[in-house]
């Protein structure tokens, strides 16, 4: 098969190689998905270039964990009628070396989901990190109706999901955004209002917002960089759900959270427990179906652009989804 792969760490255009790698067969409980696109995520480059992690790697590894397709294969004890349906997947490459950058996939059965056929491929490879991501961010701020939420990066491919989303519970949103462009994406999404870090002040802007008493919620992409800012803008037995992190460290305002009983809620999408794996995706099968959302797709380029692909989600050169068309 063609694939996108590495065989050691670094920079993108110097350790990315598009090449032929033997076809994977399905294993027990497994489907072997052919796919059509491969979602690029943050935390792809991350680990490419060394960042997340140094451990050695198994031999050629094939990024990105999200991606969609056709189940052509089925494994020892999976229905064959699941063969010929289109699907989008989840965690293609946690703890794995094969991911989705490739013709093909073979993966446990429960991780390549239902794909209506109303959404396209390029649209499904968005789901499996930044729609969970998103999903599981709103559901533990326990957010409804008449609350309000900050959601950071409002013009992001996470935050465009978060908007949308609690917008569907009825909350309040207000949006961070760093131009005039971005605040038109947020608003687009969903968000009632957005501030532009830049050149606003976003203590008086959520408290415009909120009358004085603070969002009930904040959902966060970098936590070491806004944890500062949470006093004046979180309420008393507030929630910050943190999803990300540019820095390994953080300095929090550790009295004020204690004295204004603030929770600090970090998780990492792909590690989240059964229980909250089949809600969000019970939840947004549910929304898919009824074409609740819509998905932002910035990009759609060819598998041989991967290299340039990472490097635009690096360099933040894209507002929305980088996606990889593999045929």
């Amino acid at each position: 098969m063609r694939a996108a792969y590495y065989t050691r760490r670094g920079p993108a255009r110097e350790v990315l190689t598009i090449g032929e790698l033997p076809n994977p067969e399905p294993g027990p409980g497994e489907v072997r998905v052919r796919l059509a696109t491969s979602g690029v995520n943050p935390s792809d480059w991350k680990s490419r270039s060394g960042l997340t992690t140094s451990a050695p790697l198994p031999g050629p590894v094939i990024p990105h964990s999200d991606g969609a397709g056709v189940i052509d294969a089925v494994g020892p004890g999976v229905p064959a009628a699941r063969i010929g349906e289109r699907v989008w997947i989840w965690n293609g490459q946690w703890q794995r070396p094969f991911g989705t950058a490739a013709q093909y996939i073979a993966l446990p059965s429960a991780q390549a989901m239902p794909l209506p056929a109303h959404i396209g491929f390029a649209e499904a490879a968005c789901l499996g990190i930044p729609a969970l991501t998103a999903l599981q961010a709103v559901r533990l701020a326990r957010i409804d109706e008449q609350a309000s939420v900050l959601i950071h990066g409002g013009a992001g491919a996470v935050a465009q999901y978060a908007i949308q989303f609690a917008r569907l519970r009825g909350v309040r949103v207000i949006s961070t955004v760093s131009s005039d462009e971005k605040a038109e994406r947020a608003r687009a999404a969903g968000a009632h209002a957005t501030v532009n870090y830049r050149t606003e002040s976003l203590a008086d802007r959520v408290a415009d917002f909120t009358s004085g008493r603070g969002v009930d919620a904040v959902i966060d992409l970098n936590f070491s960089a806004n944890a500062a800012s949470l006093p004046g803008i979180v309420r008393s037995h507030g929630r910050v759900v943190v999803y990300g992190t540019n820095d390994a460290e953080a300095l929090i305002p550790a009295l004020w959270l204690m004295r204004s009983s603030v929770s600090i809620l970090p998780f990492l999408v792909y590690e989240l427990a059964a229980e909250d794996r089949r809600a969000v995706l019970s939840e947004l099968g549910s929304a898919l179906e009824v074409q609740s959302i819509s998905h932002n797709v910035a990009r759609v380029m060819p598998l041989e652009a991967i290299a340039e692909a990472h490097d635009l989600v690096q360099q933040g050169g894209v507002t929305g989804n980088v996606v990889l068309a593999i045929d």
